[in-house]
């Protein structure tokens, strides 16, 4: 299946000319400081700005109403770890070196500059709090390795989902979290990497650029939890939702939620304390789709919203996410776009940001001129591929999405800008658009050894 190098040549010449090659679309003004801000396992309808009605964001609400609101943003896969290797690589899961959840757990390879290699050699200060989820201690795995001059969090995806962990990694050096010993549960990691993510904007100053990438672990389902009493789901209380007639399951989901709102929420303060928030892009989204783990149950919070699916799907409700950017005088407040981009064009924008060329072989493109209302890039089509319970794929083009999905492996074929919630399979009604399509599915892929498209792939609980 895989492609000729010329045709792959061909297809990033086309789909990429604009924003490799092109100066930076935003003129002579400073170079911002970017910040990347990540839940985990959050759905399309768990923000109030996404229409939700129960669980409280004000903060994310009011980040919405000062910046835009992305209706058709996407993850990089329905999963972790390869969600995250096609936002820092820039490349989709055809292309990208992880494309799913191993153990051993994988790295991008050395050759593949990541997003926090290319604003560090623009000279971008560059640090991440949260969870990695791309390699650890091997040659090419650690964050300190791979661009980021300050690390705190965790390394191993899997150890990423203990709430309340025994130790967690200080760049290099592991930090004893004693208060947790003995199941006690005292310190809650994502408090740390909120409060880390407000102390390192209290150092900078409008004189070096930064960028500041938070993935939060939250409201991912919590291994710990669920060894000790099977609730799942752990946060250090409930919150606003303790007196509500709610599963503490639920009431758990929502107060981390919550409670990183409020986390985010002093960023935006610490931001305009230390006068930078007119010369900062803040990013808010989510690594996929909501989960059914940890005795949460997505229909309670209607987690997706008018989509289809959940993590582990290709449907939008797995891969659409709620997503949100902020630049103060250069987004317009209240701005809605409708444009399909996903986690492969964070690469390619940051770096027409900074000013500077992203590496050649990228799937992505700059969304540069989306932020400031002056147009679209140009793009031919959006790909996904998944590697459990067996070899599926998607492609979204214009409105047309055509799935190959488990568990019956049928070709699906689905208007978007119609039918949002993928109600009607239209494949039978337009065979020329699904042959078209399919062809993608090809073309759009190179094979990869360690996710086999021709037998099963274990299905890994991340």
């Amino acid at each position: 299946m895989a492609c000729s190098s010329l045709s792959r040549r061909r297809f990033l010449s086309a789909t990429f000319a604009s924003a490799a090659l092109a100066p930076s679309t935003f003129g002579q003004a400073s170079r911002p400081n970017i910040v990347f801000i990540m839940a985990d396992d959050m759905g399309y309808g768990n923000l109030g700005c996404f229409g939700q009605k129960r669980i409280k964001t004000p903060n994310l609400d009011r980040m919405a109403a000062e910046g835009m609101r992305f209706t058709s943003a996407y993850a990089g896969a329905t999963v972790c770890a390869p969600s995250r290797c096609t936002l820092m690589s820039g490349k989709h899961t055809g292309h990208a070196t992880v494309r799913g959840n191993a153990f051993p757990e994988l790295s991008l390879k050395r050759s593949e500059k990541n997003v926090a290699e290319v604003l560090k050699h623009a000279g971008y200060r560059t640090a991440m709090f949260g969870k990695w989820g791309l390699g650890g201690f091997d040659a090419d795995g650690h964050p300190n390795d791979r661009g980021f001059d300050e690390f705190y969090g965790y390394l191993n995806q899997h150890f990423a989902h203990n709430s309340f962990p025994e130790h967690i990694w200080d760049n290099k050096v592991e930090m004893f979290l004693k208060e947790n010993w003995f199941n006690r549960r005292k310190v809650f990691t994502n408090d740390l990497f909120g409060q880390k993510a407000i102390e390192f904007l209290g150092k900078q100053s409008p004189n070096q650029p930064f960028f500041l990438y938070v993935p939060y672990t939250t409201p991912h389902a919590d291994n710990e939890r669920g060894q000790i009493d099977k609730n799942g789901i752990d946060s250090p209380d409930f919150g606003d939702y303790a007196q509500e007639d709610w599963p503490d399951a639920e009431k758990a989901f929502a107060s981390i939620i919550s409670r990183m709102d409020a986390d985010i929420g002093r960023m935006f303060a610490k931001l305009k304390e230390r006068g930078l928030d007119e010369n900062t892009l803040v990013f808010f989204t989510s690594d996929n789709g909501p989960h059914k783990e940890g005795h949460h149950d997505p229909e309670f919070f209607d987690d997706n919203g008018p989509l289809r699916g959940i993590k582990r799907d290709l449907y939008e409700g797995g891969i659409r996410v709620p997503s949100i950017a902020r630049w103060p005088g250069k987004i317009k407040a209240g701005a809605v776009s409708d444009f399909p981009w996903a986690f492969w064009d964070f690469l390619p924008t940051a770096a027409d940001l900074a000013r500077t060329k992203p590496p050649g072989d990228l799937d992505g493109v700059s969304i540069v001129p989306v932020l400031l209302g002056s147009g679209a890039p140009t793009r031919d089509h959006l790909y996904w591929e998944f590697h459990e319970r067996g070899f599926h794929q998607a492609v979204r083009q214009g409105d047309w999405k055509l799935v190959r999905q488990g568990p019956a492996f049928k070709t699906e074929l689905f208007h978007l800008k119609d039918d949002i919630g993928e109600t009607k399979d239209l494949a039978y009604a337009h065979p020329d658009i699904v042959a078209r399509m399919e062809k993608l599915f090809k073309t759009s892929r190179v094979e990869n050894p360690r996710f086999p498209t021709t037998r099963e792939v274990p299905s890994i609980p991340f």
